[in-house]
């Protein structure tokens, strides 16, 4: 599943001057990998840093220097109750959002966002265009 986010990422984002990724935590394959593959600036926010990589940042307050070029922002299983600032940053900064939430999470949104069905990974996505 992992994989195939990444194929998406890839095959739709892959000229974008910058991609974040919101709320890292531990889990770094996805931010990595595009970070090794694609020659794009990738950057990685956490409130709590796990990484040097990482840069702090609270998504409720969030720095816009940090996004402010982003072709994309995306958050993998982020708490519902951060959906919200998540489209209020892609919003400030004219960025693409998805969210990718836990199976059992909605999503908590005042935007529609479409449903994705790539191959098995499953994601929410607003495009700013």
């Amino acid at each position: 599943m992992w994989n195939d986010f990444i194929e998406y990422l890839t095959k739709h984002y892959s000229n974008s001057p910058l991609i974040v990724e919101v709320g890292v935590g531990n889990f770094l394959k996805v931010a990595l990998y595009l970070k090794n593959h694609l020659k794009v600036n990738i950057v990685m926010t956490d409130i709590k840093p796990s990484h040097d990589q990482i840069i702090l940042d609270d998504i409720r307050q969030p720095d816009l220097k940090i996004y402010k070029d982003a072709g994309l922002i995306y958050a993998l299983r982020p708490p519902e109750e951060l959906h919200p600032y998540l489209v209020n940053l892609s919003d400030s900064v004219g960025a693409d959002l998805i969210i990718k939430p836990l199976s059992t999470d909605f999503i908590n949104t005042r935007k529609k966002m479409e449903l994705v069905n790539y191959k098995k990974a499953v994601f929410y996505k607003h495009s700013f265009k």
